[in-house]
């Protein structure tokens, strides 16, 4: 009997030796594959910087790479990226927030099993979808409101539809399923004891659900947040098919460029410093992006504590 509990426990020792060691060489991976990515960056985006000067490239409004004097500066497509993410947050995050408390604490239950397999058909849709929907669907909107907006202007430029505004419309529609996902899964996990608690001193549903509940799901909707930041911020096939796709300041009904848009629409003609530059365009992407992630994480922490 000692000689097969011997073995039992030997067996069981040999397996989590194999799992820890899986464990840490994925983990390992990750690691190397973050610093990989990130030196990849460094290396290829910090040349032009040294050569053009991160003054002319960063705090510079004219981006004219292919002219015979060429000119790099991003700034407004830098400024279109963070202006453009932040609307589309605003937009997208309090829809989605209402409604996973919907699907989660008001929604019976039929109803809330035929939302789901529906906002993660959301997020399977390819986000080139969701460019030729708002190409075709939303853009004709959008110029009729610059239209109206517009009329008898000698100076605005007609976009045709293809502007911020429905970049930030069609960016708003992308995050949804994300945050709405995440949020829903961390309201159904705030335990039910804290809404008997609320509702036996007294509080109705609404103030038990924004008093008690969100509050308490706070970690997990901050962590949603930061992944529909991330979407937003990373997405570049949908938004160059209804942004129009010209450096402009982030004007609702100017047509923009992103930092993702930017690098697509040129990288496959770009040749010599206009290359370089690109590459230094995603290196400032990727350090926007960390900051982000960064901030929010910190805030999440804070949130946690």
């Amino acid at each position: 009997m000692n000689t097969e509990m011997i073995k039992v426990r030997a067996h069981a020792r040999a397996i989590e030796i194999i799992a820890q060691t899986l464990f840490t060489v994925c983990a390992l991976f990750a690691i190397f594959a973050v610093a990989a990515i990130t030196l990849y960056m460094l290396a290829n985006g910090i040349p032009a910087i040294c050569e053009i000067g991160i003054k002319d490239i960063l705090f510079s409004t004219i981006w004219q790479p292919t002219a015979q004097n060429a000119e790099f500066g991003i700034l407004y497509i830098v400024l279109t990226s963070i202006v453009g993410t932040m609307m589309a947050v605003i937009i997208g995050v309090p829809i989605a927030l209402l409604t996973a408390v919907f699907m989660a604490e008001i929604a019976p239950r039929k109803v809330a099993a035929l939302m789901k397999p529906a906002v993660e058909l959301l997020a399977g849709i390819p986000s080139v979808v969701y460019g030729m929907l708002g190409l075709m669907i939303l853009n004709p909107v959008v110029y009729r409101w610059e239209q109206k907006l517009y009329r008898g202007s000698e100076t605005h430029q007609f976009t045709g539809g293809s502007n911020l505004l429905s970049a930030v419309l069609v960016l708003a529609v992308m995050i949804l399923p994300t945050v709405l996902s995440v949020s829903e899964s961390a309201i159904r996990e705030v335990p039910q004891e804290l809404r008997a608690s609320s509702l036996a001193l007294g509080a109705s549903r609404v103030q038990t659900i924004f008093k008690v509940v969100i509050p308490a799901a706070k970690p997990g909707i901050l962590t949603a947040i930061v992944l529909g930041v991330g979407r937003a911020v990373g997405e570049a096939m949908a938004i160059s098919l209804v942004s129009g796709g010209c450096v402009n300041v982030p004007l609702p009904f100017d047509s923009v460029r992103f930092l993702t848009t930017a690098i697509v629409s040129e990288m496959g003609y770009a040749n010599g410093r206009h290359r370089q530059v690109l590459f230094t365009i995603g290196l400032v992407l990727f350090i926007f992006i960390m900051l982000v992630n960064l901030t929010l994480n910190h805030i999440l922490r804070r949130g946690k504590e």
